[in-house]
């Protein structure tokens, strides 16, 4: 996060708490709150497939946003030119809140991501919730090339991918057998995939991106909810939208508004599908 002090964030819904003002706070207590995770006894989209069987339900949030022309990422096709502190301040929470971070491999590519890890002061929130402390990082790789740094780091994330894989061997020597999962044969099964992820206590899900995995992932039902930044910048060209690749959902999908927050005209809300 930014150096200075993350803005303070006003309530618009619910209508019962609009007009609240969560100032910022290291804790982030109040924050936190909005987000609750269902208990972990009860499940929606992903614990009705493969995962039920393994008796714990997965609760899948996915966290993305948009420039005000519907853009997923600025010019440079990086999601971190149209985010700000506002959007940051609930980047944070959500990842301290989650067990696991979910990506596609372009968008390791092309975010830049390494090793992730909870803020200090976060860290009594997860130990409440009875998580542990590590915070994992899962990347969906059917065949697509991977960072050599996010690769060879101290803490090499999980691997999403397939039984075809190339690669498959040189990838369990490299960064280690048990930190690869693999799920379907052509292309990845996410259900299952969710389900291994379930099988080694990973159950709630966040979702960062990109955009097409977010397709496929509307696409298998396996959505629980959608944290959705609206920033105030309109980039143009031809950047991808939130949701790419995905065929017409007819009919469409309802959501319905947990709560819509607002800060330096940032809008960001989250939606259950």
């Amino acid at each position: 996060m930014s150096d200075h002090q993350p803005p303070g964030l006003d309530v618009l819904l619910p209508l019962a708490r609009a007009g609240e003002h969560l100032p910022a706070d290291p804790g982030e207590r109040a924050l936190i709150a909005l987000y609750p995770h269902p208990p972990a006894s009860s499940g929606t989209a992903a614990s009705s497939g493969p995962a039920a069987s393994s008796g714990k339900a997965v609760w899948l949030r996915v966290n993305m946003i948009s420039s005000l022309d519907g853009a997923a990422t600025g010019a440079d096709r990086r999601s971190g030119t149209i985010n700000g502190d506002a959007d940051l301040r609930v980047f944070g929470v959500l990842r301290a809140a989650a067990d696991v971070v979910l990506i596609g491999a372009g968008t390791a590519r092309a975010e830049g991501y390494g090793s992730i890890d909870v803020p200090a002061q976060l860290a009594a929130s997860r130990a409440a919730r009875g998580q542990r402390a590590a915070l994992e990082l899962a990347v969906v790789s059917g065949t697509g090339e991977l960072p050599a740094a996010l690769l060879d780091s101290d803490h090499p994330p999980l691997v999403v991918t397939i039984t075809d894989r190339p690669d498959l061997e040189a990838l369990r020597a490299r960064i280690g057998a048990d930190r690869v999962i693999v799920a379907g044969t052509g292309r990845v099964d996410l259900p299952a995939a969710l389900a291994a992820l379930a099988d080694r206590g990973l159950v709630r899900v966040l979702a960062e991106g990109g955009p097409r995995l977010l397709g496929q992932l509307l696409t298998a039902g396996l959505v629980d909810e959608l944290c959705l930044t609206w920033s105030p910048l309109v980039v143009g060209g031809p950047a991808p939208r939130v949701v790419d690749g995905a065929p017409w959902f007819v009919p469409a999908l309802a959501a319905t508004p947990a709560h819509l927050l607002h800060a330096d005209a940032v809008l960001l809300g989250r939606w259950l599908l």
